[in-house]
């Protein structure tokens, strides 16, 4: 079911039909060879994220994150409350504490908000990497730089809508999935991780500040929220923005 990403939103007809997972096959915006698009960060964000680097994680079996982690299947458990371990699901936490993020985790937030706030998409460019881990905006293929591709889906056409929704869902409670394994994952907003109708009134104005009335009508429908969303892997990968099912 396409939805139309204008704001806050309806979701964009361009995003078309999405599927529901992302598998180690998924399409990962390939690193241009001569695109004509050179990275040129920041010397501040560029500093900040060799400091994650520096204090990246392993997996256990050594090869890292970002090759196509799945997205959580649809959850039906209690409502969260403020950290509160989900009991059918031991592997899936809910939160708001940013203090027990990862540092990495923690940091690559704070860049990502930061660059948000500035109001300028092109700040994203360092923080979405290249090749096959950069940062998967779409469930298919982007013939586009990522910073246009993200430009084109906005409501805007500038890409300040969806800065502002980075800003509304890093402002909501993440869940930690898959905790000390290989695929452990840090997803915002944590809505996603539950079934809308167990949602007490608070949660529901906390999920009425990324999406409408009407756009929760449809989620219904379709079963989960199926809006924008983000990851982070432990070791301070951005792994994904996408939006659709």
């Amino acid at each position: 079911m396409p939805f139309a990403a204008t704001g806050r939103p309806a979701f964009a007809a361009n995003l078309g039909f999405m599927a529901y997972f992302l598998t180690a096959g998924a399409a990962w915006p390939a690193e241009p060879a001569s695109n004509g698009y050179a990275m040129q960060p920041p010397n501040r964000i560029e500093f900040a994220l060799s400091e994650i680097k520096e204090i990246e994680t392993e997996t256990e079996d050594g090869t890292g994150f970002g090759q196509g982690l799945p997205l959580p299947p649809k959850l039906g458990a209690p409502p969260p409350e403020e950290s509160v371990e989900r009991r059918d699901l031991p592997d899936v936490e809910i939160n708001k504490d940013l203090s027990l993020l990862p540092e990495p985790v923690r940091r690559m937030r704070e860049l990502i908000v930061e660059a948000a706030k500035s109001g300028d998409p092109e700040t994203l460019r360092p923080l979405l990497g290249t090749g096959p881990t950069a940062t998967q905006l779409s469930f298919g293929a982007i013939d586009s730089d990522p910073i246009q591709y993200l430009k084109d889906v906005s409501g805007d056409q500038n890409g300040l809508e969806l800065l502002a929704i980075l800003l509304d869902i890093f402002d909501a409670g993440y869940a930690r999935l898959d905790a000390g394994e290989a695929t452990e994952i840090y997803i915002w907003p944590y809505f996603y991780t539950l079934p809308l109708d167990v949602l007490d009134d608070r949660q529901m104005v906390e999920l009425f500040r990324i999406i409408t009335a009407g756009d929760l009508q449809d989620m219904r429908a379709f079963g989960s929220y199926s809006f924008y969303r983000t990851g982070i892997s432990p070791d301070g990968e951005w792994l994904f923005f996408l939006a659709g099912d």
